[in-house]
């Protein structure tokens, strides 16, 4: 596809983190970009504030008159209802209509391509890269899976005018989206059973990733790969590890006043007492693999860690909102029973034999049906639990799933179900010194409020 040829653009789903990001980066090239989106949302009204038109209702009449035309091209997430009336019409007359991922691949396809996939950590490790990158004076182009909070955005752009130019994607295994890249370095975080709607056995999945690994290409062709989370099955791979020699792998790591440093080694050198700039084990690996790579390129110590000190995080990634002299109060995206696990544990580790109160938002009725009695030994390792409505997303209810029967299964003492709008009702009630809030649907809505009222009522 020649993008000189096109000069509209309209997403369908553009609230969407993959789609903003795409959005953004045709409107800094100075394209029209337009788009849709059935909420208006924190990331919708950032996209509106930075000169992108979207509308919020699913009409017909409202689509701007060149979006027929063949100089627009359509680009759809195929989280969108089939019976959406803007997304029928598209499909039908438009005369470009390109899925998300197919039009990322065209992007990148004659680029040096840096592709970070896994069932858990692709956000964390391409985000940190992503920073690293941007920081030596790479010429990087970055599409993030998340907000990264050192640039407020999902799109890194660093338009140097010489070196190597390089595209940062996140591989996402949704819908065989990762099936269309050519990357000539490619990540696997970790391989887990996820998206149950797309993979019913994990065989399927395993399928997938190797189709993808064969997908690598020259120059470079390589692909890294985590020993403890991944399998052995690439001539072409580097290994990394937490606490087992391999390639590159990071050890001795410890807290000191609530912060955690680590030791990374290289193969040909060690780099001592390092700061984990997210808290967790499992975050380890993902700063791990984004330094290894760093290393592979070449970029010298000391713009990584110069990087790694000044990297700020990404948004709902163990996010603190609130923290006094006995409250707290942390949000993040754990939606996959692994992650809800390592998430508990790492806030175990920061503030021992404090009492947390989890609120949860289950994402998708595949997921949680496929994960039910998961999710619920994950959950019990909180002390409350305030449990929402399933988030449906892109599904249709089914039957005999929803949070009843999910509660139904968690063994512990004090849960219960809550709507949204009573959730700040049942906290008041609760005696806890850790709020959690976990999910990937509409929960990060809830911030805002329960912020206000930590401060309202306790300073």
């Amino acid at each position: 596809m020649n993008f000189k040829k096109i000069y509209f653009f309209y997403f369908i789903g553009i609230g969407g983190m993959g789609m903003s990001s795409l959005a953004r980066y045709f409107h800094t090239m100075g394209k029209t970009v337009f788009g849709h989106d059935q909420n208006k949302t924190f990331l919708t009204k950032e996209l509106e504030k930075e000169g992108i038109s979207i509308n919020y209702h699913d009409s017909i009449e409202i689509l701007p008159k060149w979006v027929l035309s063949k100089q627009c091209l359509i680009v759809y997430t195929p989280a969108i209802p089939s019976q959406h009336k803007q997304w029928m019409y598209l499909k039908k007359y438009g005369k470009n209509v390109k899925k998300r991922s197919q039009v990322l691949a065209f992007i990148t396809k004659n680029e040096i391509c840096i592709a970070i996939g896994g069932t858990h950590g692709k956000t964390t490790t391409c985000t940190l890269l992503g920073h690293i990158l941007y920081s030596s004076g790479i010429n990087i182009t970055a599409f993030l899976g998340g907000i990264s909070e050192n640039y407020k955005s999902n799109l890194i752009l660093n338009h140097v005018l010489n070196g190597k130019k390089i595209f940062l994607v996140e591989a996402d295994e949704f819908d065989h989206s990762f099936l269309y890249l050519s990357p000539n370095i490619a990540c696997i975080t970790s391989f887990d059973q996820d998206h149950v709607d797309i993979y019913q056995k994990k065989e399927n999945l395993k399928k997938a990733y190797i189709a993808f690994s064969n997908r690598i290409k020259k120059p470079y062709k390589k692909i890294f790969l985590c020993k403890e989370e991944s399998f052995r099955l690439f001539n072409n791979a580097i290994y990394y590890s937490v606490l087992q020699g391999e390639n590159y792998y990071s050890d001795h790591l410890n807290i000191k006043e609530n912060k955690w440093y680590f030791d990374f080694h290289t193969p040909t050198e060690t780099w001592k007492s390092l700061p984990l700039p997210i808290p967790g084990k499992h975050n380890l690996k993902n700063v791990t693999a984004a330094l290894a790579i760093s290393d592979y390129l070449k970029i010298s110590k000391e713009e990584i860690i110069k990087a790694l000190f000044l990297f700020k995080g990404i948004k709902r990634r163990y996010s603190i909102h609130y923290q006094s002299s006995n409250k707290i109060y942390i949000d993040d995206y754990a939606h996959h029973p692994t992650e809800i696990n390592a998430l508990i544990s790492t806030v175990r580790e920061c503030f021992p034999n404090k009492k947390i109160l989890g609120i949860f938002q289950p994402h998708l009725f595949s997921r949680t049906k496929f994960f039910e009695k998961d999710f619920a030994k994950s959950l019990e390792h909180l002390d409350i639990l305030i449990l929402l409505d399933i988030y449906p997303a892109r599904e249709f209810p089914i039957n005999g799933t929803n949070s009843n029967s999910l509660l139904k299964k968690i063994k512990m003492t004090y849960k219960e179900i809550s709507t949204f709008s009573k959730v700040l009702e049942t906290i008041e009630k609760k005696h806890f010194d850790i709020i959690l809030t976990m999910g990937a649907g509409n929960i990060d809505t809830l911030i805002i409020p329960i912020k206000e009222w930590l401060y309202k009522r306790y300073g």
